[in-house]
């Protein structure tokens, strides 16, 4: 134990070759004998006579060997320490619980070791009665300070991190403790901070005791309380709690409303302290989203003929008026540096956009006072927040009155962007940027336009924070150019032949340019928001700009060209980061340029583009330059949708390329980028890919086979086996038991055996959808009748699979469900009446139902599609 120590204490030394060698000795000895290691690092952490900061070291260690953030990690840790024999787990655990309250520092490095290993031993309902033992220490009238603290501590991360029946189980308990710790009978602030600290993450465990009248008038009081405390973080961290509840429990409110929850968060609006009346906005804010998602389920139950379950309170009409003029004061408190902190004042605007949207036109009459009052105002402060109220409220009221109200406003918010103080010009290119979102038809009027554009463009030219503001407002307003004249008609690939910008197309572009080539470019993220706009600008462009849009090829061309010449004279690790960065967005304003490029004009610039290309990725090598990687791939993906089979001349070279991005696995971005330029190569060149398929596909089944592949790279894998199908047709049959086995494991193991997990539902849904995304390529390959054959042994699974998604309900999305009818469809147009018993199943006939009266498209149209295919074959019989 001694030698131990000398080596922990030297993990915590100044000298980084004694740091690099004691944490090698620890790596040896963790690998050599783990049992006995974890029992001396448990005997070290508890040891009151060790050093403060030795035992801390010791518990850091035991700690990571325990938790991980990577999933395969964690559950290689977690086998691990379960195959420990019983005796040595016991004597951990009971030296860390002993090790609670006899530490001399905050937080308790034993708290996290306890969630550690509960984390672990809940999944196996084992070690239950940790919770029992916290909750004594924190009850016990004995027991000091910092028992009950690092008690509380242990079960506020157990809350937090444990996702486990077991834990939901333990709930009273658990909330016996915290109540006892909150309570304002408690003398210690650290107990009572430590206590609501866990109630924050104990929130989502009590849905049981909400329900009950009096465990919830417990709760409600304490936090209550809690928010009139002294001291200002546990203040805090109790109307985080209120803010939560909102959330959580907002049907259960009505009678707490009135009399606690109203006047509890109006004084917190008002306090001084910043982090209190962030609080006290932020309950408000989440008062209106949650009676916004009741708005939207009330109209779908309407729409459904059915109550809706929950209903709204109106709470953030009622209290309207009482808090608009407290959020319209935070509005002026800004500070002239306060960019990227987020202080009251923001809150406030965001909160004022809710209750735009929640209380539509009831806001206008109450607000408008502030805005016209203060709009000229000699302090800078009352004008930049009558502009942003204005600004903030443009999403709420109905098209009439927001229409008289941008009317009168849209001139004199011109008239700001020459303001004196940068702050006012800021807000105001922000707030004609909403204009241009909510307004088009006015702000596209060229009484308008003969203001507005020269404006923007002196503005181009002003701080970074308003020029990035500015290229947001081209963006919006190119939008809603376009948006008004494509109502007005469009040729037959939806383009209209002119508008309204056309006659200033060419110098918005310029503009934007010059903008990016500023050499303040790279403050507030100007020279990003630079080429988003030129993107935007080309995207949203007309067919009598096309000219302009060939034009910018070039110009972006060059700048590649600049970027790559001058790549290998930078040194610094910053310089290099930032022609990455620059390097992407050329890419990523060439795959706009190449999405508007008629298929004719191509040939003649596409040489100088893939060059580019091919020089970019050439040198993207390291980690750092997957982002470049990724954007250069999809800008090829954009090349090859528009020259087809003519993108063959580049294969030789750029194959290497891609095949080095399907096996690049500790970059799961590049990889997913080369997946999709794989399916792109099979929709243009069809059975001409043939010759090239088996390289592929062994590449392909290297990502599916290999280990350390992110998960969610995996489906994409398998939903490009459908690509492939379609290209080579007849061909496929070579890979076609190989594909089918692993698309049909793939679905079998498509389980949601956690209806409360998120992050697995989303998979599950991912692989689902990309297994059919297979199986309906590799169905439409193999249809005719020489093939036929080859595909019967599969229906089965296939039809499994279909039958998993129907009976998940709404757990399925409508376009997963879409796309399983879609299978269906074409399982019974190849097979004909033989499949008509096994899916003709009550789930899967409900689930047609369902989509053919659904309002999603792909749903309803591939429904009605099935339906009729299942009726015919029945008529054939």
């Amino acid at each position: 134990m001694s030698e131990l120590v000398q080596i922990l204490e030297k993990t915590v030394s100044g000298v980084p070759t004694d740091q690099t060698a004691a944490l090698e000795f620890l790596k040896q000895a963790a690998t050599n004998n783990f049992p006995e290691f974890l029992k001396q690092l448990s005997v070290v952490l508890a040891s009151t006579e060790t050093v403060h900061y030795v035992r801390q070291a010791a518990g850091l260690q035991l700690k990571n060997v325990l938790v991980a953030k990577e999933e395969e990690t964690k559950s290689i840790f977690k086998e691990r320490w379960i195959a420990l024999p019983a005796d040595v787990r016991q004597v951990v655990k009971e030296n860390v619980i002993r090790a609670l309250g006899t530490e001399t520092t905050r937080p308790s490095i034993a708290a996290q070791c306890i969630n550690a290993i509960a984390g672990i031993e809940f999944v196996y309902e084992q070690w239950l009665n940790s919770i029992d033992i916290l909750m004594s220490n924190v009850t016990n009238p004995s027991s000091t300070e910092k028992l009950k603290e690092s008690s509380l501590e242990a079960l506020g991360y157990m809350c937090q991190d444990i996702i486990s029946p077991a834990i939901e189980a333990k709930a009273n308990p658990i909330l016996t403790a915290i109540v006892h710790g909150m309570r304002k009978e408690e003398p210690s602030d650290h107990v009572r901070l430590a206590a609501t600290n866990a109630m924050l993450n104990a929130l989502e465990l009590t849905k049981q005791n909400f329900e009950n009248p009096d465990e919830r008038n417990i709760i409600m009081q304490v936090i209550c309380e809690a928010t009139q405390a002294p001291h200002s973080q546990i203040r805090v961290t109790a109307l985080q709690c209120l803010v939560k509840i909102m959330s959580l429990y907002y049907n259960f409110m009505e009678q707490y409303m009135l009399r606690a929850l109203f006047p509890i968060t109006v004084e917190a609006m008002k306090n001084e302290t910043d982090e209190i009346a962030l609080q006290g906005i932020e309950f408000w804010s989440n008062v209106c989203e949650e009676e916004l998602n009741l708005a939207a389920e009330a109209e779908e139950a309407q729409e459904q003929g059915i109550a809706p379950q929950h209903v709204s309170r109106h709470y953030a009409k009622g209290a309207l008026p009482h808090i608009l003029p407290i959020l319209t004061q935070t509005l002026t408190k800004q500070d002239e540096d306060d960019e990227d902190e987020w202080i009251p004042a923001k809150a406030a605007a965001v909160c004022i956009t809710l209750l735009a949207q929640c209380t539509q036109d009831a806001i206008v009459e109450q607000i408008l006072p502030f805005i016209t009052q203060h709009f000229g105002n000699d302090n800078w402060h009352y004008r930049e927040a009558a502009i942003m109220a204005f600004g903030s409220i443009l999403e709420g009221p109905s098209a009439q009155i927001l229409h008289k109200l941008v009317e009168q406003a849209i001139m004199p918010l011109i008239g700001t962007l020459n303001d004196a103080h940068a702050a006012v010009r800021d807000t105001a290119v922000w707030a004609i940027g909403r204009i241009c979102d909510t307004c088009a038809d006015l702000v596209t009027r060229p009484e308008t336009l003969q203001s507005l554009i020269p404006a923007l463009f002196t503005a181009l030219h002003q701080e970074p924070r308003v020029a990035f503001n500015v290229c947001w407002a081209i963006s919006s307003l190119a939008k809603a150019a376009y948006q008004v004249a494509a109502e007005q008609g469009t040729d037959e690939n939806g383009e209209p032949a002119t508008y309204i910008l056309s006659s200033v197309f060419q110098q918005m572009v310029d503009e934007l340019i010059k903008t990016t080539d500023r050499t303040d470019a790279n403050t507030a993220n100007l020279r990003i928001a630079g080429y988003e706009a030129l993107m935007e600008l080309i995207k949203n462009s007309p067919q009598d700009c096309y000219a302009v849009v060939q034009q910018t090829t070039l110009i972006v061309l060059k700048k590649l060209e600049q970027l790559l010449n001058i790549e290998h004279s930078l040194v610094s690790a910053s310089d290099k980061a930032q022609l990455r960065d620059l390097q992407s967005l050329l890419c990523a304003t060439l795959q706009s340029v190449l999405r508007k490029m008629h298929r004719e004009d191509v040939p003649a610039i596409s040489d100088p583009i893939m060059a580019g290309l091919l020089q970019i990725m050439q040198r993207c090598v390291g980690k750092e330059s997957g982002g470049v990687m990724e954007d250069a791939l999809v800008a090829v993906t954009e090349l090859i949708t528009v020259m087809g089979v003519q993108f063959g001349k580049y294969m030789d070279q750029f194959k290497p390329f891609l095949l080095a991005g399907l096996i690049n696995y500790e970059d799961p971005q590049v990889c997913l980028a080369a997946i999709g330029v794989l399916s792109d190569l099979c929709r243009a060149f069809e059975g001409q890919i043939f010759p090239l398929m088996d390289e592929f596909m062994a590449h392909l089944l290297k990502i599916l086979e290999n280990t350390t592949v992110k998960r969610t790279v995996k489906p994409h894998a398998l939903g490009c086996f459908g690509d492939i199908a379609i290209a080579l047709g007849a061909n496929f049959a070579r890979y076609l038991n190989t594909t089918m086995d692993w698309l049909v494991n793939a679905a079998s193991a498509a389980q949601i055996s956690n209806p409360d997990d998120i992050d697995q539902i989303e998979y599950v849904e991912l692989l689902r959808e990309h297994c059919i995304a297979g199986f309906t390529g590799i169905v439409n390959a193999l249809r005719g009748q020489n093939e036929l054959a080859l595909l019967l042994p599969h229906v089965q699974n296939m039809v499994q699979l279909i039958d998993m998604v129907a009976r998940s309900g709404s757990l399925s999305s409508e376009s997963l469900q879409a796309s399983a009818c879609g299978l269906i469809g074409d399982l019974v147009t190849s097979v004909g009446q033989p499949i008509l018993p096994i899916v003709e199943t009550e789930p899967i006939l409900q689930m047609l139902q369902k989509c053919r009266r659904s309002k999603h498209n792909k749903a309803k149209t591939l429904a009605q599609w099935t339906t009729r295919e299942i009726s015919r074959v029945k008529k054939q019989v």
